[in-house]
């Protein structure tokens, strides 16, 4: 019975991780995260594969030590110096917000940098228009 719990909850583990995969995807492509961010995020779902892939083999009794691979899917394993990656990205200014309001904050960032672009845009432009009026006045001196 304990065989069968381990199997099972190591395909239900699977098919988890396959479905975080396809929803980080869908998510990308529909740009409701930036490409780094899901960089980021899949990053942290290959280590997840990883260490699903690191539990069956345990379960199977395979690989070189299996007392060497149980305690480095423990946090005190041997990576012990490693930091939580989830920390070491965060700024200060989204510690702590939660998802609605990161997503508010991005929605922000994301309007100041079109009325940037709206700006640099309209500099161009003006640029445009007086390197053509310049080009104009030569012409008619010519």
């Amino acid at each position: 019975q304990v065989n069968v719990a381990i199997r099972s909850s190591l395909q239900s583990l699977r098919e988890k991780i396959e479905e975080l995969r396809e929803l980080l995807l869908r998510a990308v492509s529909t740009r409701q995260i930036t490409q780094l961010e899901g960089d980021r995020r899949q990053n942290l779902v290959d280590e997840l594969l990883t260490r699903h892939k690191q539990l069956e083999a345990s379960y199977r009794n395979e690989g070189p030590e299996p007392d060497m691979s149980r305690s480095s899917l423990m946090a005190g394993g041997p990576k012990r110096g490693v930091t939580n990656p989830w920390l070491l990205e965060e700024s200060e200014e989204t510690r702590g917000l939660g998802f609605d309001e990161l997503r508010q904050q991005q929605r922000r960032i994301i309007e100041e940098q079109d009325a940037g672009l709206d700006a640099l845009s309209s500099i161009i432009s003006r640029q445009k228009q007086m390197g053509q009026e310049i080009g104009n006045e030569l012409d008619e001196q010519n």
